[in-house]
């Protein structure tokens, strides 16, 4: 799926949209082989989360934060109809997924929230793998009420999603519940900013990933210019290392509830605002949710999320994908004042929680990456019949 003449008008257009970036939002991504070309993003102001992105009629933002613009709905239901009808694996049951999300949500708000989850019922219905509900009110996480469901798919949750603030019994039994879970058998998917869950300062007054993701906005017109200066990986003149941003070696905070933290593997503390390209590297190419991929690396734009280096590692988790740090150009890297040491930056993984399952994907900030990769969803589709149990695939840590 990598062709390494396909970079330099990836970048052609990414240095493009970068200068425009802060005056009129341009998003863009290079179509995979077989996806359906994108339209033209004209006037989508604002539309990569809050602020007035989510009051802006669709070419920007719906109305309702609830509902993805028809659009890219229907790019997306389109791509889905490129997928094989039946799913990886025959499910051994009839299957039930939860789709949770929190509007508004306790930091940045991602307007791709809604279409994720669109994208998740899609692929149930396309292949009949699961049916599904929804739900914005954390009030549905009770152990009885989760009883119903195989599996839980959080979209871009950000910061202490479950957590009622004048109430600690309510927030310790909805925490409970979601452990329990996990743990007695059932999965969970997390997609983008889900791992932007449960660190930083504190819970209270506005959320936990205050630490990780304060000024991330206003980082935006900095990273922009320093988006334009991407050449290396193309024909263009290498620029000196952009500036650097001050992540601070501590950066992303502390975990503020460390059983979530592992069983999701990790938490924010940085990302390369959109649209950053990178490489994406297929790390376990005979593992069943990359089978995709078919072993070949690829490139794609999205904001792009690293991980504190305490949280994140290779002992906890199985890694499927993660960038290709040695395709970024000095400019990229050194945006990120205090990178890992070991520059190993995963993007998709699985792991074990006691008897439940876990997958995420920290791609899917960008409304694009729901329908200008094919194998991109094929890949979502594997993790969910992963966590759901029907799909059986290697989730030992890859350190051992």
């Amino acid at each position: 799926m990598k062709v390494k003449g396909s970079t330099a008008p990836l970048l052609a257009a990414v240095c493009t949209a970068a200068l425009l970036a802060v005056g009129v939002g341009i998003e863009a991504q290079t179509p995979a082989a077989g996806a359906q070309p994108a339209a033209p993003a004209q006037g989508r102001g604002g539309r990569g989360g809050g602020g007035g992105g989510l009051n802006e009629p669709c070419g920007g933002r719906s109305q309702n934060p609830k509902e993805a613009c028809p659009g890219d709905v229907t790019k997306m239901q389109a791509t889905v109809g490129l997928l094989p009808a039946k799913p990886p694996a025959t499910p051994e049951k009839p299957r039930k997924v939860l789709l949770f999300s929190r509007i508004p949500s306790a930091g940045y708000q991602h307007s791709s929230i809604p279409l994720a989850m669109r994208t998740i019922d899609e692929l149930g219905k396309h292949t009949g793998a699961w049916t599904t509900d929804t739900a914005w009110d954390p009030a549905v996480f009770t152990a009885d009420n989760l009883k119903q469901y195989d599996a839980i798919f959080l979209s871009s949750t950000t910061g202490c999603f479950l957590d009622d603030p004048n109430d600690q019994a309510t927030t310790d039994a909805r925490r409970q519940a979601l452990l329990d879970f996990v743990r007695n058998g059932k999965g969970v998917a997390g997609i983008h900013a889900t791992g932007d869950s449960y660190h930083g300062t504190s819970c209270g007054g506005g959320g936990a990933a205050r630490a990780g993701a304060a000024g991330r906005a206003g980082r935006a017109g900095g990273r922009a210019g320093g988006n334009a200066a991407r050449g290396g990986r193309a024909n263009f003149t290498p620029l000196p290392p952009c500036s650097h941003r001050n992540d601070g070696p501590g950066g992303g905070g502390q975990a503020l509830w460390p059983a979530w933290n592992q069983m999701i593997g990790g938490y924010f503390k940085f990302h390369w605002v959109y649209p950053s390209p990178i490489t994406v590297k297929i790390d376990d190419p005979s593992n069943p949710i990359n089978a995709p991929f078919k072993g070949q690396a690829f490139d794609t734009i999205d904001e792009v999320y690293t991980f504190a280096q305490d949280s994140w590692s290779r002992k906890n988790v199985h890694v499927l994908t993660s960038i290709d740090y040695s395709q970024m150009t000095d400019c990229q890297k050194g945006l990120e004042e205090s990178p890992r040491t070991d520059h190993d930056f995963g993007l998709s993984w699985i792991r074990r929680d006691g008897q439940g399952r876990v997958f995420y994907e920290a791609l899917g900030h960008s409304e694009t990456i729901y329908y200008n990769n094919p194998a991109m969803l094929e890949h979502l589709l594997a993790g969910m019949q992963y966590v759901l149990g029907d799909l059986k695939a290697d989730d030992s840590p890859s350190q051992k």
